[in-house]
């Protein structure tokens, strides 16, 4: 049993990993009063980026970093289009998920089915990696799942104690108000924006370079909807967010872990569970919109006209 779990939850965590780095991404957004729902779209383009970055003879490096620069680009479009444009940010974000599918998929065709022999490598901690059970799956990740533990410390931090964390929960509470206060509501906004990108791009390379390391369309397979269904689901507090995407990596584990202990459950039926999960998790938390509501930033979704 103890050698059936460990790659449980050292499966569990791996799949959990992308799903921190571009929900944290989105709850920053959010918090900031953006609504941006082409996370999907901006996982793919960072993932493909990176991919491509790999297989052109690029070092895992650079890949990285394009993938966050590919995601800060499409993101920087949505900001243009919602934050100076003043346009629909639902429309807008949906636009950009489309855009994301489409265009990997033309772009992507050449890398269509190939794969990569370098990409992310696990970088064991000498000594805590020889516990038993979390040795394996707790302190042998790779240098992105590793960031994403120290990420969620950091923005956590940075929300409730640090100045531009205050300052941009106050521009999503009443830009209005925040201005008056002198604060730069429009450049604090497209820093948020910028940010998630940045985070969902790199969410797409962990995609590309550590879990798949190889190239094909729609190779998030819709987990940038379950990233933005964690927002909801934590409440737009960044412990539960944690908590929450490691629900979800253990939801899509437990398909290897009946495998590994040859329990017959259908295939299709075993990668459906996460999307199942985030149907009955939101059903559950709609029954008390209230709490949705007392947690949720003011100005969510709305457009605000910086007169400076």
């Amino acid at each position: 049993m103890m050698d059936s779990l460990t790659p449980l939850l050292a499966s569990a965590l791996s799949a959990a990993v992308p799903l921190m780095l571009a929900s944290t991404g989105e709850l920053v957004t959010e918090r900031g009063g953006v609504l941006n729902l082409g996370l999907e779209g901006m996982m793919l383009i960072g993932a493909l980026s990176s991919f491509a970055t790999i297989t052109l003879g690029g070092g895992v490096a650079l890949g990285i970093c394009l993938g966050m620069l590919s995601g800060m680009l499409a993101a920087s479009v949505f900001g243009i289009m919602t934050i100076t444009l003043q346009a629909n940010q639902v429309a807008a974000g949906l636009s950009l998920t489309i855009l994301g599918a489409g265009l990997t998929s033309a772009l992507g065709r050449p890398f269509a089915g190939s794969s990569i022999d370098t990409g992310l490598v696990p970088l064991p901690i000498p000594g805590l990696s020889q516990l038993p059970l979390l040795g394996e799956s707790l302190f042998s990740l790779n240098l992105l799942a590793y960031f994403s533990l120290v990420l969620i410390a950091l923005v956590g931090w940075g929300l409730s104690h640090s100045r531009l964390g205050l300052q941009l929960k106050a521009v999503g509470e009443s830009p209005s108000v925040a201005r008056s206060l002198g604060l730069p509501v429009t450049s604090i906004r497209y820093g948020a924006v910028l940010f998630g990108g940045a985070m969902s791009g790199l969410a797409g390379s962990y995609y590309a370079l550590a879990q798949f390391k190889m190239w094909q369309d729609n190779l998030t397979s819709g987990n940038g909807w379950i990233a933005l269904a964690l927002v909801v689901f934590a409440t737009w507090r960044i412990t539960r967010l944690a908590a929450g995407a490691l629900l979800f990596g253990g939801v899509t584990a437990l398909g290897l872990y009946f495998q590994a202990v040859n329990v017959k459950v259908s295939l299709f039926a075993l990668s459906g569970l996460p999307y199942v999960a985030t149907v009955v998790v939101l059903v559950v938390l709609s029954r008390n919109p209230l709490h949705i509501r007392r947690h949720a930033p003011a100005w969510l979704g709305k457009p605000y006209f910086d007169h400076a």
